[in-house]
């Protein structure tokens, strides 16, 4: 019996839809159907399957093991909590893969499956690969093991197993996503003073949207902060995989700021070692790298891709804008909010200074957040083709990496194709207001010429 999936819902680093819409039940067991089928054509045999805090996420698991167990596989479930749990327990226990059901940030209505398979995560053309499967209906067979498996107490103690030091009174917003209950298990064994607030697990994020790459939805974190005179301030994703943070005085510190506090002590330990950002990270993440003796590395953005590169450059450390975080230094190499909060108490308690002096170091530069354009029904990866076309004509300085970065003398802009929406994405950042405008205007330009606008 073949299945066929809706093409909006196989994306570059995961599936995603909302549910009742475009994912339902049916979509979960077919899932588990093929995904199946792509392990077992490969000699493995069990998976791991974990879950995130949505109200229809108990359903899709099920549906989804039903598929995975028909197929042939023997499922460990290790019930809900963060992504980075599930990743845990694939590491460590006997297993030969990994899925979690989650709709990562996205809103309440959303949900979707996160997925791990050997050594690596199943992203791009292997989730092409799977809908090609489900359309064809050609399975496999089996019917494969059930089993429990709690796994929070052992994932909350390994995050501070080998804890380096740092007393602090933090803030903590789990934002009603899966991360609460380790959360509030993690900052038991924590020493300081800890102030969290929305641990309880609600799939209906009733506080605010769990996605702290948006600086409305640090509002709660900056009030508790200033509220309490705490030192800083912690958030997380739904699912908990991506970070974000706030320093004493309330300013927001983001996903390439984060990294380059975290990269002092790695690089202390290993010296010249390549450390990976995304091309949105700042110019001043690259120069701080080379100064701390670092190779840094510019790659594509999207977690499953930085996985890649992470791998076959050997890199001890690879972060995004987005807030996601890989430690493969004293860790396993994925990217996990819980763990990356615990290193940058480390990383702040090393440097001696508060976190608010450690961004008051920082060169002060100005940047744009994320801009979106819409492109309808033109194909977006052909628009970023013409400009890169364009560009390299003019002779300006230009990274190809993913999309067009471009250099000037006011600082840089990037323009290059969302993988998870139809719409191109810039960002741009000067040393100076002016030099913002310009870089904008250049942007607009650029886009003008080929029939795109913001609006």
């Amino acid at each position: 019996m073949s299945h066929q999936f809706d093409p909006s819902i196989l994306r570059q680093y995961d599936i995603r839809g909302v549910v009742g819409d475009t994912l339902d039940e049916g979509d979960a067991t077919a899932l588990g159907r093929a995904f199946a089928t792509m392990a077992r054509a490969k000699g493995f045999g069990s998976v791991a399957v974990g879950r995130d805090g949505r109200e229809h996420s108990p359903r899709l698991q099920a549906a989804l093991i039903e598929g995975l167990r028909a197929g042939g596989l023997d499922v460990v479930d290790v019930g809900m909590g963060p992504s980075p749990m599930l990743y845990f327990a694939a590491a460590t226990l006997d297993v030969d893969a990994g899925i979690q059901v989650t709709g990562s940030h996205n809103p309440s209505d959303y949900n979707g499956f996160k997925m791990l398979l050997g050594d690596g995560s199943v992203h791009g053309d292997a989730i092409q690969e799977l809908g090609a499967i489900a359309e064809a209906g050609d399975w496999s067979e089996g019917s494969g093991s059930y089993a429990e498996k709690d796994v929070l107490d052992a994932y909350v103690a390994r995050l501070t197993e080998d804890f380096r030091g740092g007393t602090f009174r933090i803030g903590w917003d789990a934002g009603n996503g899966a991360a609460g209950p380790a959360l509030v298990k993690l900052l038991e064994t924590l020493p300081g003073e800890h102030r969290a607030i929305y641990t309880d697990v609600d799939g209906a994020f009733p506080n605010h949207h769990p996605d702290p790459t948006v600086e409305k939805n640090l509002a709660d974190l900056k009030a508790l902060v200033a509220d309490h005179d705490l030192d800083f301030g912690i958030a997380f994703d739904g699912d908990g995989d991506r970070i974000g943070a706030v320093d004493g005085r309330g300013r927001v510190v983001w996903g390439d700021q984060i990294l380059m506090l975290l990269a002092g002590p790695v690089l202390a330990e290993h010296p010249g070692a390549t450390v990976i950002a995304d091309v949105k990270a700042s110019k001043t993440f690259f120069d701080r790298i080379e100064t701390l003796g670092g190779a840094p590395l510019m790659w594509k953005t999207g977690h499953s891709l930085i996985k890649a590169k992470m791998k076959e450059t050997g890199a001890p450390l690879a972060g995004e804008m987005s807030g996601h975080i890989f430690f493969k230094h004293r860790w396993y190499g994925f990217d996990d909010a819980l763990y990356a909060a615990v290193r940058l108490i480390e990383a702040i308690h090393a440097s001696g200074h508060s976190l608010a002096e450690l961004i008051d170091a920082m060169p002060q530069t100005v940047a744009t957040p994320e801009m979106r354009f819409p492109v309808g029904d033109h194909d977006k990866f052909q628009i970023v083709d013409d400009l890169l076309a364009n560009l390299r004509a003019s002779g300006v300085t230009i990274d190809e990496t993913d999309g067009a970065r471009v250099t000037t003398e006011d600082g840089w802009w990037l323009l290059r194709a969302s993988n998870t929406q139809d719409v191109l994405a810039a960002r741009a950042e000067a040393s100076d207001e002016e030099g913002l405008d310009r870089l904008v205007a250049q942007i607009d330009a650029e886009l003008g010429t080929l029939g795109v606008s913001r609006h």
